[in-house]
C-alpha cells in the first residue's frame, strides 16, 4: 500500500456504516484494568528470561525504548478512538480515513494474529493445569477453557469487562508482591542462594556490568546485545492496543481512553522496568537461564519455594485473560469488517445483548481448529504459524501510524465524523480541536515507523525470527490477493 492512497476529499461517514447498537457498558475501571492487563502476560513472567540473557541489565533500557514506542502507537490509536469511537478500531479507521483495501488488510491481519496468539495460549494451558493435575490430558484443558471463555463472551460486554478486571487484578498483585518481596530482601540484606548480596549495584558489577553484550555482538550462539533484545521486548507489548478496540463500547471514551492511554507509560516503568530491575538486583542476571521464571527464582533464592505454585496459578489466569481478550477483539473486528463489506454479512449481526454472536462463535471454532493443528503438528505450528503472528503485530502497529496520518489529513480537509466536536471545522482549526492529540504529531509517526523498520531488520539477524520476516511478506501478499478476489466477486 502506498502512503499516497489518502482520499483527495473527505470521505462520507456512510462509506463505513457502523450502527450504534453495541452496548456502551465498559466502565472506567474496566478500561483501566484492560489496558494494564494487556501489558502484563506470560511474556513478562517467563519470556523476560530470554531478553535478560540477550542484554543483561541493559534490558531495562530496551524496555524503556520499546515502551516509549508502544506508548506513541497507542496514543496515535487513541487520538482516533476518542474522536470516532467505533468497534473494530484500526480496521474501521483504515477504511474510513485511508482506503477499503487498507481496512481489509488491517482487520483480517489483526483477526488472524489474535487467532494464532489464542491458539498458542490454549495449547499451553494444559501444562499449567498439569502442574496440579498431571493425569488430565492437555487437549481436555484446552477444550474446557475454550468453552468457558466463549460462553463468557456471549454474556455481554460488561461481563467481558468484569472477567478482564479480575484477571488483571491477579496479575497486578503478583507483580507488586514480587517487587515488594525483592525490595525487602535488598533493604534487609537477606541471604540469597547465590551468595551474592542483593543490591542494585549488581546491575553494574555482576557478569560484565550493565552492558555485558554491548549494543550488538555475535557469540557462538548467535547475535546478542541491547538491540537484539528490542525484538523480544516489542513482542511482549502485544495486546496494549486493545484499548482502541474497547472504545466503541466504552461509557465515556473522551475521559476513560485518554486516562488509560496516558497511564501505559507508568505501567511499563513499574511492571516491566521496576520488576526486572528488582529481580536482577536479587538474582545475578547471568544465572537467569530460562529453566524457570525469574519471578520464581527471586523467591526460591530466599527459600520461599511455594512461589512456583503461585506463579503457575498467575500464568494460568494470564493465559485465560489473553484468550478472553483475543476472542472479544476478534468478534468485534469481524463485526466491523462485515459492516465495511470486507467480511460476510452474517458476522455483522448482534443479539439482544449487543454481542456479535456469529463473530464470537466463528472465531472460537477457527481457534479450536488451530489448537488441533498445534497438538497434531506442534513443530510446524510453533515454528511457522507463530512466525506469522509475530510479524502481524508489527504490520498492525505500522498501519496504525499510517492511518493516524491519514486521519489528520481528512480532519484538516473538513471530513471529521459528524458526531465529533470537530464536525464543521477544517484546516488548523480542526487539528487544534482534536481532543486527545498525539504528541509531536508531525514527526512522531515517522520516528515510530523508522523504529519498527529497525526491529524488522534486527529480526533478520536471528535465525528464530528471520522466518517471521519472510512469512510476513508472504502473509501481506496473501491479504492483497484475497482483497482483489473478494472485490472481483462483487
Amino acid at each position: 500500500m502506498s502512503t499516497t492512497d489518502a482520499p483527495k476529499k473527505p470521505r462520507e461517514t456512510d462509506d463505513v456504516p457502523v450502527p450504534a447498537t453495541l452496548r456502551k457498558s465498559l466502565k472506567n475501571r474496566h478500561i483501566q484494568l484492560i489496558a494494564l492487563g494487556g501489558a502484563i502476560g506470560t511474556g513478562l513472567f517467563y519470556g523476560s528470561s530470554e531478553s535478560i540473557a540477550l542484554a543483561g541489565p541493559s534490558i531495562l533500557l530496551a524496555y524503556l525504548i520499546g515502551g516509549f514506542a508502544i506508548f506513541m502507537i497507542v496514543r496515535a490509536l487513541s487520538e482516533m478512538s476518542v474522536e470516532d469511537p467505533k468497534a473494530g478500531a484500526f480496521s474501521y479507521y483504515a477504511t474510513r480515513y485511508w482506503s477499503k483495501r487498507a481496512g481489509f488488510i488491517s482487520g483480517w491481519n489483526y483477526w488472524f494474529n489474535y487467532i494464532l496468539v489464542s491458539m498458542v495460549e490454549l495449547a499451553v494451558v494444559g501444562s499449567f493445569v498439569n502442574y496440579w493435575f498431571p493425569a488430565i490430558p492437555t487437549w481436555v484443558s484446552a477444550a474446557v477453557f475454550l468453552v468457558l471463555i466463549t460462553a463468557a463472551n456471549l454474556l455481554g460486554v460488561s461481563k467481558f469487562g468484569e472477567f478482564e478486571f479480575w484477571f488483571a487484578i491477579i496479575k497486578i498483585v503478583a507483580v507488586i508482591a514480587m517487587i515488594i518481596g525483592g525490595l525487602v530482601v535488598i533493604i534487609f540484606a537477606l541471604p540469597t542462594a547465590s551468595g551474592i548480596k542483593a543490591s542494585f549495584a549488581n546491575w553494574f558489577t555482576v557478569g560484565g556490568g550493565f552492558f555485558p553484550n554491548g549494543l550488538m555482538g555475535h557469540t557462538g550462539n548467535g547475535w546478542t546485545g541491547l538491540l537484539m533484545a528490542l525484538v523480544v521486548v516489542m513482542f511482549s507489548f502485544g495486546g496494549t492496543e486493545l484499548i482502541g478496540i474497547t472504545a466503541g463500547e466504552t461509557e465515556d471514551p473522551k475521559i476513560t481512553i485518554p486516562r488509560a492511554t496516558n497511564d501505559i507509560i507508568w505501567r511499563i516503568l513499574v511492571f516491566y522496568i521496576g520488576a526486572l530491575g528488582v529481580i536482577m538486583a536479587v538474582v545475578p542476571w547471568n544465572t537467569i537461564d530460562g529453566k524457570s521464571s525469574p519471578f520464581v527464582q527471586i523467591f526460591d533464592s530466599v527459600g520461599i519455594h511455594a512461589a512456583a505454585g503461585i506463579l503457575n496459578f498467575v500464568c494460568l489466569t494470564a493465559v485465560m485473560s489473553v484468550y478472553n481478550s483475543g476472542l472479544y477483539a476478534n468478534s468485534r473486528m469481524l463485526y466491523s469488517l462485515a459492516k465495511q463489506g470486507n467480511a460476510p454479512a452474517y458476522l455483522g449481526k448482534l443479539n439482544s445483548k449487543g454481542v456479535p454472536v456469529a463473530g464470537v462463535l466463528t472465531s472460537a471454532v477457527i481457534t479450536a481448529i488451530a489448537v488441533v493443528v498445534v497438538f497434531v503438528w506442534p513443530e510446524f505450528a510453533f515454528n511457522y504459524l507463530m512466525s506469522i503472528a509475530t510479524i502481524a503485530g508489527i504490520i498492525n502497529w505500522t498501519m496504525i501510524m499510517f492511518t493516524e496520518m491519514k486521519f489528520r489529513k481528512v480532519v484538516e480537509a473538513g471530513g471529521a465524523p459528524e458526531d465529533s466536536d470537530l464536525a464543521g471545522k477544517s484546516g488548523q482549526e480542526a487539528l487544534d480541536a482534536i481532543h486527545f492529540k498525539l504528541p509531536f504529531a508531525k514527526v512522531a509517526p515517522w520516528v515510530v515507523l523508522v523504529f519498527l523498520a529497525l526491529v524488522v531488520v534486527l529480526m533478520c539477524f536471528s535465525a528464530s525470527y528471520r522466518i517471521a520476516v519472510i512469512a510476513g511478506v508472504i502473509w501481506l501478499a496473501i491479504l492483497f490477493v484475497a482483497y482483489q478476489i473478494t472485490q472481483a466477486k462483487k
